[in-house]
């Protein structure tokens, strides 16, 4: 069987890596960077655009592929599931209708509204800055700002930590109404939720799900969660499948809104097929729906895809062919703290075109996983883009022997100018988590 996988950074080398285990299996692959990563696990690669759609069916095509997995949203939006699917191509991922659970935030919202799933916020689009104003005004200005379309992650603001006041709020309606930032004149306002994140991914055959380990980003780039939003500079779960802070019966919350939402998309007539998941506030008042995402996390999906034990590429036939439920899914019992490497000045202006020095046989005898992300390849060279460099993981039978196993690893990468944010699974950043939970409860 020929499976594709679309994109090039390290969730993808992680949807590869999870394909390359699976029997008689032939990858290929498509990409606008050479991950030297992905390019060595694949019999062929395509060095395109990912959004290049006529290409990439093209591609498909020439090589006879049977399953295309698309890793990032921008191809999702722009509909390459839909042409693949005229090609007479199955993809494992949805299609631009139902893709808009994360493409167009408003949409979302009123889905949610409209099926009356749990979790939801209260919320608004403004095309007109007065009547933003006097919604801000009725939440007191405890509020998210967030642009309708995709912003890779790093459009929204929030009270408290990008904005102080009322006016700055503002200031920042008008910039996305009217550099039409995510695409259009339009802003969506919601009520601000306060406690802990987390994620939670899941496998979807479009009438079912079956949920995957929780996992916390840090969206940050610096230590204590300071610093500009980033694409994500890490994260962690345990080998439980929870979180220090999250209960199980939060979890179960969590995978029945999901459950809800794949549902409601089938009788919306958009059958959600691939994988998805939710970002989550957990609240005094249970999970609270942040965001859905059309496909794996980057960087949670590194987190789940190394502790599958079932044939990854036989969950993916199973949810293309609506029959997820006949799938026994099999997890190591482990704990995993993955750690990004960072072009020093991402998040405000990254250095190009750096050197990055990776001793990849000593990191994988520290027991860490290595995945590339935004690199390039150069006469044997490894070098920043603006992007993400590289991801490591940690994987062990507890939390602190993944995050210590992740820092030795780190000392096998080398380079003048890239960054990390260290303090990702530290126990002290742990407790911190808990306390506040602990906090809000008692309030």
């Amino acid at each position: 069987m020929n499976i594709l996988v679309v994109g090039g950074g390290a969730r993808e080398h992680a949807i590869c890596d999870a394909v390359y285990l699976s029997k008689n299996i032939e990858l290929f692959s498509v990409m606008s960077n050479l991950n030297p990563g992905i390019g060595k696990l694949s019999k062929d690669f395509f060095q395109e655009k990912e959004t290049n759609i006529e290409k990439i069916v093209n591609y498909a095509r020439l090589k006879n592929i049977d399953i295309v997995l698309i890793g990032p949203e921008a191809p999702l939006e722009v509909g390459i599931v839909n042409e693949l699917n005229k090609a007479g191509i199955e993809s494992c991922s949805p299609t631009k209708e139902a893709a808009r659970i994360e493409t167009d935030k408003e949409w979302m919202r009123n889905l949610l509204k409209k099926y009356n799933i749990p979790g939801q916020l209260k919320c608004e689009t403004f095309t007109n800055i007065e009547k933003a104003r006097k919604f801000i005004d009725s939440l007191n200005g405890e509020i998210a700002l967030k642009p309708i379309g995709l912003t890779g992650g790093k459009g929204v603001r929030v009270s408290g930590d990008h904005f102080k006041t009322i006016n700055d709020a503002l200031k920042y309606v008008k910039e996305v109404i009217d550099n039409k930032i995510g695409g259009e004149a339009k802003i969506l306002i919601e009520e601000k939720a306060v406690g802990e994140e987390f994620t939670l991914q899941a496998f979807s055959d479009g009438n079912t799900i079956l949920p995957l380990p929780a996992v916390q980003d840090h969206k940050r780039l610096l230590p204590e969660d300071k610093g500009p939003n980033t694409g994500g500079m890490g994260s962690y779960s345990c080998e439980n499948g929870l979180l220090p802070f999250l209960s199980k019966s939060d979890y179960e919350e969590g995978a029945v809104i999901l459950q809800k939402i794949i549902e409601s998309l089938k009788k919306e007539g958009c059958k959600y097929i691939g994988p998805i998941y939710g970002q989550f506030m957990l609240t005094i008042d249970g999970p609270k729906i942040i965001e859905i995402n059309a496909r794996f996390g980057d960087p949670e999906a590194m987190n789940v895809l190394p502790l599958l034990e079932s044939d990854f590429v036989d969950i993916c036939k199973a949810m293309i062919d609506g029959n997820l439920n006949t799938i026994k899914l099999k997890l190591k019992k482990k704990s995993t703290v993955c750690k990004y490497v960072v072009p020093e000045g991402y998040g405000v202006k990254s250095m190009v075109g750096k050197k990055i020095y990776i001793d990849e046989e000593s990191i994988k005898s520290t027991g860490s996983m290595l995945f590339y992300a935004s690199v390039n390849k150069d006469d044997a060279l490894v070098k920043t883009t603006s992007s993400r460099s590289l991801a490591v993981v940690g994987i062990s039978d507890t939390l602190n022997n993944a995050e210590n196993i992740c820092e030795e690893a780190l000392q096998y990468i080398k380079g003048d100018h890239i960054f990390i944010r260290h303090d990702i699974g530290k126990s002290n950043l742990i407790e911190k988590r808990i306390k506040h939970m602990i906090e809000l409860r008692g309030m």
